[in-house]
């Protein structure tokens, strides 16, 4: 059952990693893309996206260096904000 909650959990947070990677545009600042996914994923809390945007840097710093800076600064703003 545990297992079960954490795949769902994870799955969430890639579907957040997705929206941010199409949302994301050079120079946008965190807010405005935090303001932007929560749009599209309404129940996910800071933590979440925090945790999606570092996965979306992860992923996105081999296939597009570009991205990464503003995917980063979101996901290291967002967690200095904390889980609000």
């Amino acid at each position: 059952m545990e297992q079960r909650i954490q795949e769902k959990k994870l799955r969430e947070i890639e579907r957040i990693a997705e929206t941010i990677k199409e949302l994301a545009t050079p120079q946008m600042q965190p807010k405005a893309l935090i303001d932007a996914v929560k749009n599209r994923h309404p129940e996910a809390s800071k933590k979440e996206i925090a945790r999606a945007a570092f996965l979306s840097v992860i992923l996105s710093a081999e296939y597009s260096p570009e991205d990464t800076q503003a995917l980063h600064d979101l996901a290291v703003e967002t967690r200095e904000e904390g889980d609000g």
